[in-house]
């Protein structure tokens, strides 16, 4: 089978299950936006040679097809979804980004006053094109709620949590670089 289906010419994409919608659907909107910070993640750990960063990242991208796949499914099929064995984010995923946070606040000399400019160092500007990435990302699951299609609570506050985690991160590899 190729990639290339043909199935999309005409502007629309499938759901988890088949169901077709558009390819402006606010659901896929909300997955793509989720999709480029997966990306995103991928060109940090792909720079950044820090594996303090790099290894939590990891888990996180495969948390974001967690969350993609949650995204994709139609109203109606949330009940076959979960009967699949797919899993939707949950609290102690938040917990855990929650943990790396307290940790880097708590236990690493980051060092920054006001706001920060991006591109003090490859890696910082790589984590900070994540952040606002992934804000865009949240953005777009918070308004899929307000349009009113199902939104799961913990996938909005793990955007949240993650783009905080990105921008400490950030401050982070600049202050091991002594350019904070």
């Amino acid at each position: 089978m190729s990639i290339a289906t043909k199935t999309g010419d005409n502007g629309s994409t499938a759901l988890m299950y088949g169901r077709r919608v558009s390819k402006t659907d606010p659901r896929i909107v909300a997955n793509g936006a989720c999709d480029e910070l997966n990306a995103a993640l991928g060109m940090v750990r792909a720079f950044c040679e820090e594996s303090f960063v790099t290894a939590p990242l990891f888990e996180v991208q495969k948390e974001l097809v967690t969350l993609m796949g949650e995204l994709a499914v139609d109203t109606a099929d949330r009940e076959r979804y979960t009967a699949g064995g797919y899993e939707f984010i949950t609290a102690a995923m938040v917990d855990r980004l929650t943990g790396y946070i307290d940790d880097l606040e708590k236990n690493h000399r980051i060092s920054f006053k006001h706001w920060a400019t991006p591109g003090a160092t490859r890696e910082s500007a790589l984590l900070d094109v994540a952040r606002t990435v992934c804000r865009r990302a949240e953005r777009a699951v918070v308004e899929l709620g307000e349009k009113g299609y199902p939104v799961n609570a913990e996938s909005v506050r793990y955007l949240n949590r993650l783009s905080d985690l990105c921008w400490l991160y950030a401050r982070f590899v600049e202050t091991k670089a002594g350019v904070a």
